[in-house]
């Protein structure tokens, strides 16, 4: 306060050696009771703090990384020597104020943890900075000074009431959807004489000629066929019903014959027009689609077996992507639940599916459960083995309680957020977390809707809080009358 006095004292001198001097060019001496009158009238009106206010205001300057250092002069910051910033304009009406709050302790700038209950040195041979007791009646929580704020853009956003969307993203593989996908095959023995279809990846229609087959099996079979049907005409007419009876027997078992391994009416019926077997059996395509695979490279001269898969054809406007699901997501995952797939190859475009099964166990290597999404692929874009991207929206509840996914700082186990009570004081406050989706966090306990919570370089306030909370126990346990300044170390 001395140099506060001391520094007032200098402006009035040169404030009065500034009125003095048009006098003493002019070769007349002043007026000094006039001037004496004047500054006992100054002197009465009251203290040095309405002088201070007389003689107009202070600019004062502090620094951007230490808030708690403020000086009358520009330089550089006693802590981390950077370049002080100006303040504020301020009358010299602060410091009356100042000195109305009690002093807690006074401590060491760059060791805050070396306290003392009187002004001092530190072991670093820097002056002691004092800490003031919070006024009564003031809010709970932590004020930062507004250049603080600033310079490191603290920013919050309102605690709101809404819908917290779970997304769960994976990556699957396409497949040819098994549920449109014929093998072909033979339920007689014979070989391939003649192969209409060559490679993979041909496209084929219903009723397409796949191959042409001779089997002595089959050649048996229609002459048994055509047999029966020769003895059925000779009995009609001549022979009793009932033995008419039995010859149709026979040839409906015959025909049940042919159908049983894979001739088609239209074959039986034109073989029964003819009377005249076929030496080669003609098998077509089940299903309109795609070959995707062969028995071998060349099927013409091939042996077949009965069960022996010659081709397989699928239909490619459907896809399957196969995706795993991790274990704690399950509870999400429904049968008929819509995705979204997106692929590299096609940046922009979405394809939407569904989930049609899922796996009866998990994977033992991942832990993760697997599940099948059907997706159209009408213009035929989707082809299999490829890698795609997945994306199950799950709804949350409407009225959820949720602030951005950044205000929350996750330490270990507990959580906390920073909430702005006012401009420039804040209050650390632990909250119980729930559902987190679409950049939002779910609060369960410890936050209303509409309070503000800071979103960014919270870490900055927590730690301060953590601090001055640390610094007031040991000042508390250790700073007493008539103690010298000592450094305490927290147990």
């Amino acid at each position: 306060m001395k140099s506060h006095g001391g520094w007032i004292l200098g402006l009035l001198l040169a404030f009065l050696l500034g009125l003095a001097l048009p006098t003493l060019i002019d070769g007349k001496l002043p007026d000094w009771e006039r001037l004496a009158g004047w500054w006992d009238r100054i002197r009465s009106s009251g203290s040095a703090s309405d002088l201070g206010r007389q003689l107009g205001r202070l600019q004062l300057w502090t620094c951007g990384m230490h808030p708690q250092v403020i000086q009358k002069e520009s330089g550089s910051c006693p802590i981390c020597h950077m370049d002080l910033v100006p303040v504020r304009e301020a009358t010299a009406e602060p410091e009356p104020s100042r000195e109305e709050r009690t002093v807690r302790h006074w401590q060491a700038p760059m060791d805050p943890t070396y306290t003392s209950d009187r002004p001092g040195k530190s072991p670093m041979g820097m002056d002691l900075v004092p800490v003031y007791e919070e006024p009564a009646g003031e809010e709970s929580g932590i004020r930062v000074d507004p250049n603080f704020l600033q310079n490191f853009s603290i920013r919050s956003a309102r605690v709101e009431k809404g819908r917290i969307p779970r997304l769960i993203r994976t990556i699957a593989t396409l497949h040819y959807n098994p549920r449109t996908m014929v093998s072909v095959n033979t339920k007689f023995e014979g070989w391939i004489e003649a192969a209409h279809v060559n490679y993979l990846g041909q496209p084929v229609r219903e009723g397409d000629l796949l191959f042409e087959i001779f089997s002595p099996q089959l050649l048996t079979s229609q002459q048994e066929y055509l047999a029966a049907l020769q003895f059925l005409e000779r009995l009609r007419g001549q022979a009793h019903p009932k033995a008419v009876e039995r010859a149709q027997a026979l040839v409906e078992a015959a025909r049940q014959r042919l159908l049983f391994w894979d001739v088609t009416d239209s074959q039986i019926n034109s073989l029964k027009t003819r009377g005249k077997v076929f030496r080669r059996l003609k098998v077509a395509s089940p299903v309109s689609g795609v070959v995707v695979e062969k028995a071998a490279e060349s099927l013409e001269g091939m042996k077949v077996s009965p069960g022996i898969n010659l081709y397989r054809v699928a239909d490619p406007s459907t896809v399957w992507a196969q995706v795993e699901i991790f274990q704690h997501e399950l509870r999400h995952l429904r049968i008929g639940q819509g995705v979204r797939v997106r692929l590299d190859a096609f940046p922009g475009r979405r394809w939407q599916g569904t989930v049609v099964s899922l796996n009866p166990e998990l994977d033992p290597r991942t832990r993760t459960l697997g599940a099948q999404v059907e997706i159209p692929n009408g213009d035929g874009r989707l082809h299999p083995e490829m890698v795609a991207e997945v994306e199950l929206e799950i709804p949350g509840p409407a009225s959820a309680l949720k602030v951005p996914e950044e205000a929350v700082l996750h330490t270990g186990e507990r959580s906390v957020v920073i909430v702005q009570n006012e401009l420039d004081r804040f209050e650390p406050r632990e909250v119980e977390l729930g559902a987190t989706g679409g950049g939002y966090q779910e609060i369960r306990k410890g936050l209303k809707a509409g309070e503000r919570v800071v979103t960014s370089s919270q870490f900055l306030i927590d730690s301060e809080s953590n601090l001055r909370e640390a610094i007031n126990k040991i000042a508390a346990r250790a700073v007493g009358p008539g103690k010298e300044g000592r450094p305490v170390v927290p147990e």
